[in-house]
């Protein structure tokens, strides 16, 4: 198989939701392979993966190392014209994957954001809070324009790899250079609404305590600080 597009994602203990997720991405998207990093799930969640016997599907097991290093290893791996990144617990925002592809077809990236017109959060008040907080530091510190620079919901051309590579290391902040980058060097990218359910397990597995949960906070704001004060 070639595929024409790579979904990557990052899973672990997530039995509850894995079956649903790799359901919506088939039934949503043509050409497509599924590049899923488990980092040593405790659950049923790579045997139900293992169960679909599907070859668009590549498995990688490892002990758990973090997000960010999770898509550079579904990044290495992948094949597609297009590359994707999605939350394995969120099923449902694949019903919005034929019209990023669309929108792709006029941008370079295209991103699922809480903060355009249409877009919602309904997590926990701190969670949202927190969103709004960093998204508004990215605004005062990088600019560019960007609406949802925590998002990291995407499609993008691998072909614009060349304009930023993703230093791959934290968690979600990564994301955040990645797309100060991408934009700085002239991608076109477009932020197409979507609303990010409510938390079905409480409080995040990667903040799974309220010191965790703070810690991760500055951790994104250090990230943004040294963003703005690289050079490259």
């Amino acid at each position: 198989m070639n595929p024409k597009i790579s979904i990557i994602l990052s899973t672990y203990n997530e039995a509850y939701f894995i079956e649903k997720t790799l359901n919506a991405i088939f039934d949503n998207l043509k050409e497509v392979e599924v590049i899923i990093v488990d980092d040593s799930s405790t659950d049923d969640t790579c045997k139900k993966i293992k169960n679909f016997n599907d070859p668009r599907i590549k498995l990688f097991v490892r002990k758990r190392r973090g997000l960010a290093s999770a898509f550079l290893l579904g990044l290495i791996n992948s094949k597609g014209e297009i590359i994707g990144w999605f939350d394995s617990n969120m099923p449902e925002l694949f019903s919005k994957a034929p019209q990023m592809l669309s929108e792709l077809e006029q941008n370079e990236l295209v991103i699922l954001s809480r903060y355009v017109p249409g877009g919602k959060d309904e997590r926990s008040h701190l969670r949202v809070l927190s969103s709004k907080i960093l998204n508004l530091i990215c605004k005062i510190i990088l600019g560019n324009g960007i609406k949802d620079y925590t998002s990291s919901i995407f499609l993008m051309k691998r072909e614009k790899l060349e304009l930023a590579v993703p230093i791959c290391y934290g968690h979600g902040e990564f994301f955040i250079e990645f797309l100060f980058k991408l934009k700085k060097n002239g991608a076109k990218i477009s932020e197409l609404p979507y609303t990010h359910p409510r938390d079905l397990e409480g409080m995040s597995k990667t903040a799974p305590n309220i010191i965790r949960f703070f810690k991760l906070g500055f951790d994104y704001i250090v990230r943004i600080l040294i963003t703005r004060i690289r050079k490259n």
